[in-house]
């Protein structure tokens, strides 16, 4: 019996070691090969981050308005600070117009805090740059601040950043105008290093969270504002014509509950950072614009919770219950907003009238997206979704209709913040279930992983298949071919 014991611990010794963690890819191994391969036809990347991902500043007083919480940034729990951090609001004058002085700086790959006095950095996207660094593409905005020194060799890899807090369609013609500048640059660089006139230049686009919003209106529609009539357009495809590849991260196509929850409660980050009234972040067009459909079973009653609330963009649900810009609660912050403003009843009318123009804005956005397709995605365009499903995710939230309190009564799977089923779009949710994903979403491909919306994108798994579809996987020829959910 002994010499059996003995025999056998080899062999449980290497069950274990079965069940050990994975190894982490050589991604320099794997891919230093294809990272080191340039060609006229090796398309370059554009990085598209999500909401929060862009830094902000002022232009005239260059204060930080996101990006740092350390130094001069603008506090938004200070008056001055909740005017930097906030869009203007005027009665009569559409949202595109609601200008102030601030502007986006470059894609946040670093976010700077304060703790004690100690400056402490977090990454955020951080890790998308490394690994596409890992393979072969050289970042514009590193290259220019000095961070790496590339020698002679041009940029592949571009960063767009953008003014999170606007409307999702006028940063998708932001993208349009963007795209057209490097296009002219990577052109110019192509027939000066490999003599090919005229070269036909796509781009890959790597969108993360609420970018990938931007990067499918922008592929629909292009540049086109939102019809002034009100109808949901036709899908052009105008934006297909400049892009061949595209990787979705954790983007909410179908919303997500935080947002709801957010503009009805502020966003308190931590106990170390500033917290963001409603009223604050009820300015912002973007937020709203990522509220969840109420198809989906998104809002319920909470004294009756099998009656969904359909309609989060209705804004006479908004005023009756009291959230964001509609609360009582709030008129000291709009006091703050609106300094020229003595009156709280004109304070009230001038933030009431605000919250109409977004929420009819998002409405108008969420139908353009969600409308099925009248046909195909043009031929040679493929879309991948990167997303969660293995952690819990606000799935249901139930509204008092008393006090408008939302409380969250229900999970499901996700990555923390965007359910698996919005980032799928899937249709079965809140509705008649089938056997396979019904979504307007034509993927060529999707990849769960098993993360957070962050960790998503530090994840080996999503490391190593990015590089793969960026440098090794063949090119779509045939958009008809495409598998369909």
């Amino acid at each position: 019996m002994k010499s059996r014991s003995l025999v056998l611990l080899p062999l449980v010794a290497s069950i274990v070691g079965c069940a050990s963690a994975p190894t982490a890819p050589n991604l320099r191994g794997l891919y230093d090969r294809e990272a080191k391969y340039h060609d006229a036809k090796r398309n370059p990347v554009i990085l598209i981050p999500g909401i929060l991902g862009s830094r902000l500043k002022d232009s005239e007083s260059n204060r930080i308005v996101w990006g740092a919480f350390t130094g001069e940034y603008a506090d938004p729990e200070t008056p001055d600070g909740a005017r930097l951090v906030a869009l203007p609001m005027r009665e009569g004058a559409a949202l595109r117009d609601l200008r102030d002085g601030v502007v986006s700086d470059g894609a946040l790959d670093r976010l700077k805090i304060s703790v004690l006095g100690l400056p402490i950095e977090l990454g955020a996207y951080a890790n998308i740059l490394g690994t596409l660094g890992v393979g072969g593409y050289r970042d514009e905005q590193l290259g220019l601040a000095g961070a790496v020194d590339y020698g002679k060799e041009h940029f592949t890899c571009f960063q767009f950043d953008y003014d999170w807090r606007r409307d999702v369609v006028e940063n998708a013609a932001r993208l349009d105008a963007f795209i057209a500048e490097k296009r002219a640059y990577v052109k110019r660089d192509i027939e000066k290093r490999y003599g090919v006139a005229d070269p036909d230049v796509k781009f890959d686009v790597v969108a993360h969270s609420m970018g990938g919003l931007v990067a499918r209106y922008y592929l629909e529609y292009g540049a086109a504002d939102l019809p002034s009539d009100g109808s949901v357009p036709a899908p052009t495809w105008a934006g297909a014509k400049n892009v061949e590849r595209v990787i979705l991260v954790g983007t909410p196509s179908g919303g997500s509950v935080k947002a709801l929850t957010q503009l009805v409660d502020g966003v308190y980050f931590a106990p170390i950072l500033p917290s963001y009234a409603p009223a604050i972040l009820g300015t912002m067009p973007a937020i709203y614009e990522l509220l969840p459909r109420g198809r989906h079973g998104a809002l319920v009653d909470a004294a009756d919770p099998n009656r969904k609330i359909d309609d989060l963009y209705d804004p006479a649900l908004w005023e009756r219950m009291g959230w964001g810009l509609a609360s009582p609660s709030q008129d000291g912050v709009l006091a703050e907003l609106l300094p020229d403003v003595s009156d709280a009843a004109t304070r009230r009318r001038i933030a009431l009238e605000h919250l109409r123009k977004c929420l009819s804005r998002a409405k108008r956005l969420a139908a353009a997206l969600d409308a099925p397709l009248p046909s195909p995605p043009p031929r040679g365009l493929d879309l991948y979704l990167v997303a969660g499903d293995a952690v819990d995710t606000d799935a249901t939230a139930a509204a008092d209709a008393t006090s408008g309190a939302v409380r969250i009564i229900g999970t499901a799977p996700g990555d923390g913040t965007v359910l698996r089923s919005s980032a799928l779009l899937d249709e079965r949710t809140g509705g008649a279930w089938s056997p396979h994903v019904v979504s307007p979403i034509s993927f060529t491909g999707v990849q769960f992983l098993f993360t957070d919306h962050i960790g998503i994108t530090k994840d080996p798994a999503f490391t190593d298949n990015i590089l793969y579809r960026l440098l090794e996987e063949p090119r779509s020829t045939d958009g008809e071919n495409r598998p369909v959910l």
